[in-house]
């Protein structure tokens, strides 16, 4: 019987052995299992799916990170390559050290991380608190705080520290219990935990020492803490002084007054106005803020989400592109829940949603291809950015008028000419309407934004070619002007050329007797009105080759029209000695058609025979009219 307890005192003592290490067990990112009962409270996924390169490409990342330069594109350009692969857990420090160029501040910078935590320890000193039991002397530093409120302290003046250090220690020990709790290196007693917190707490300290004006906010804990998990004591608060500070990533979020993250998430709500408009109305009909999502998501940059390999490449993303990666990791999650966010009715079943992403929607294989998908470029935030700063500019001007003007008192014809009757609904513009004219509104400012934008730039890059290269000569191809038309149009050329031809015609064809038909440049009889389309016949290579035919012909029909009139000159003298000669038959003057077009170009030599009419006579009785004669000469 002995032995046989002895034996279940054994299995009962390997038992518990057994379960202390299954509750102390973590996963490979350091977040404790969680048991059934508290997977819902704490709300953390460990089924990872994250890609795992091979051994090629981690030697290929370990060469590019050997010769890192920041400021080049192929750099850069080849972290994204291995971003979108998989970085490797064991590597995914060394890239954030590159991208964010930790060790170049830490070298340019005067600041001594280790001096400043010698004078942070002095008050910690003076009130009786270490660093390694922050969290249990929250309630000391609270008492503190009270008395130097109430000034029952009287040796303020000789003491290390003030009212602001003490506020300054116990915001950070409140916040230190609310960071990471499942976390290896914040959980609970062990010595691994007391050392995490106590490193935290000096990296949120310093911080506020080097940069008072923004001092200690909401979220730096949970940025400090992931940048701990990842990397050195040091070079986690030169990390933190990065992103804070560069305009890049962190500079218009946080601020003591938290007005930054607030116009941010104003930002951000134009932005979904923009791109989902059905959801921004569905949102705003429950009367569903972005202020009450989106300021949680930023802060604390997305490491809510159950997934933590998801996250781990959510940050990855924005140390590469900076801030416009959150606008764009934010706009992927409402994608992907719109469609459960359209089927909810109530505001209760939609905060909780968007507070605490599912874990369906958050995992590697969803979010993260609907991430690289899904782009938001630069022009778009500062066109969203400058209709935000447009609205709040134009609220306060509003408001002065408001409080300026009187309401104006309504007189008693005012209130005659008031209808008795008020408008039918069919009158009343309905509620779509309303919403449309209001999204024309806000696409007119984006637009008008964007041509500020593309300006702007455009200046911007102006200058700059004009500070960097020097001024070129000019080139006479450069300097030449294309020639400008004339004000002349195509019709009137065309009249004016018609009139010279016909002055030229009625000076030739003009003789002492009377005018004869005149005759243009092709051989036919003047043209009317009627005949004015087929002018253009002259222009084209047609009427070029026409025009060369009939300038021949023409010039012996002058000089032919020349002898006929000196021989009409001579008539009468031999008219007195000669008889009159017989009346030509009818049938010489209804001669045939061809004949009549073949006499006009006779030689000039050929006398011709007086019993012929003259050449203007048989030109009037010609059977064929001046287009027929053009038509014929251009066969």
């Amino acid at each position: 019987m002995m032995l046989r307890r002895r034996s279940s005192s054994s299995s009962a003592k390997g038992s518990t052995k057994r379960r202390s290490s299954r509750a102390a067990s973590f996963d490979e990112f350091g977040f404790a299992f969680s048991k059934k009962r508290q997977k819902k409270l704490q709300h953390r996924c460990h089924d990872y799916s994250y890609p795992q390169p091979n051994a090629l490409k981690v030697k290929e990342l370990c060469e590019l990170l050997s010769y890192w330069n920041g400021s080049s594109f192929i750099c850069r350009n080849q972290i994204e390559r291995f971003i979108r692969i998989g970085i490797p857990p064991a590597l995914r420090g060394r890239v954030w050290k590159c991208l964010l160029g930790v060790d170049t501040v830490r070298v340019s910078s005067d600041f001594s991380y280790q001096t400043c935590l010698s004078e942070i320890r002095k008050p910690l000193v003076d009130l009786g608190v270490s660093e390694y039991s922050i969290i249990s002397a929250i309630t000391t530093l609270s008492d503190k705080e009270n008395d130097l409120g109430l000034g029952q302290t009287s040796d303020t003046h000789s003491a290390a520290f003030s009212s602001a250090d003490v506020a300054l220690f116990r915001q950070i020990a409140l916040d230190l219990q609310r960071s990471f709790p499942t976390h290896r290196s914040l959980m609970g007693d062990s010595p691994e935990a007391i050392e995490g917190q106590a490193k935290l707490f000096r990296v949120l300290t310093a911080y506020a020492k080097y940069n008072p004006q923004i001092g200690y906010s909401q979220g730096m804990s949970y940025i400090a803490a992931v940048f701990l998990m990842l990397l050195g004591e040091e070079e986690a608060f030169w990390a933190l002084v990065v992103l804070l500070e560069k305009p890049k990533y962190l500079s218009e979020l946080f601020d003591s007054s938290l007005k930054k993250i607030q116009h941010q998430a104003l930002v951000f709500q134009q932005l979904l106005k923009h791109r989902k408009p059905q959801l921004f109305q569905h949102l705003e009909k429950l009367g569903v803020s972005s202020l009450h999502f989106i300021m949680q998501w930023f802060l604390t940059l997305f490491t809510s989400l159950p997934c933590w390999d998801s996250v781990l490449v959510v940050w990855d993303l924005f140390l590469l592109h900076g801030l416009l990666a959150v606008f764009r990791a934010g706009l992927t999650i409402l994608q992907l829940l719109e469609p459960r966010l359209m089927n909810m009715t109530e505001e209760a079943a939609v905060l909780p949603v968007l507070l605490r992403v599912p874990v369906d929607v958050a995992q590697y294989s969803v979010l993260i291809p609907a991430l690289w998908s899904t782009e938001v470029q630069e022009w778009e935030i500062s066109c969203m950015n400058s209709v935000i700063l447009e609205e709040t500019a134009a609220e306060p001007s509003s408001e002065k008028a408001k409080k300026d003007s009187p309401l104006p008192q309504r007189s008693d014809e005012q209130k005659e000419k008031r209808p008795a009757v008020e408008p039918l609904e069919q009158d009343r513009p309905s509620k779509k309407e309303v919403e449309g004219s209001g999204g024309k509104n806000v696409f007119a400012r984006i637009l008008r934004a964007a041509q500020r934008y593309l300006t702007d730039a455009a200046k911007q890059s102006t200058a700059a070619k004009a500070k960097t290269s020097p001024p070129a000569k000019s080139t006479p191809a450069v300097s030449r002007q294309p020639k400008k038309r004339t004000s002349v149009s195509f019709t009137q050329a065309q009249r004016r050329r018609s009139q010279k031809r016909q002055s030229q015609n009625a000076a030739v064809g003009t003789d002492g007797n009377g005018p004869f038909p005149h005759q243009d440049t092709d051989g036919g009889t003047a043209e009317d009105s009627s005949l004015a389309p087929l002018r253009r016949l002259r222009s084209g290579p047609v009427g070029r080759v026409a025009r060369r035919r009939s300038g021949v012909q023409s010039s012996q029909g002058r000089s032919l029209l020349l002898r006929r009139s000196s021989a009409q000159c001579q008539k009468p003298s031999s008219a007195a000695q000669a008889p009159a000669p017989a009346p030509a038959p009818a049938s010489a003057l209804s001669r045939d058609p061809n004949q009549a077009s073949v006499e006009p170009r006779e030689s000039p030599q050929r006398i011709p025979s007086p019993g012929r009419p003259p050449l203007a006579e048989r030109s009037v009785l010609s059977p064929y009219s001046g287009s027929e004669v053009r038509e014929s000469q251009l066969i």
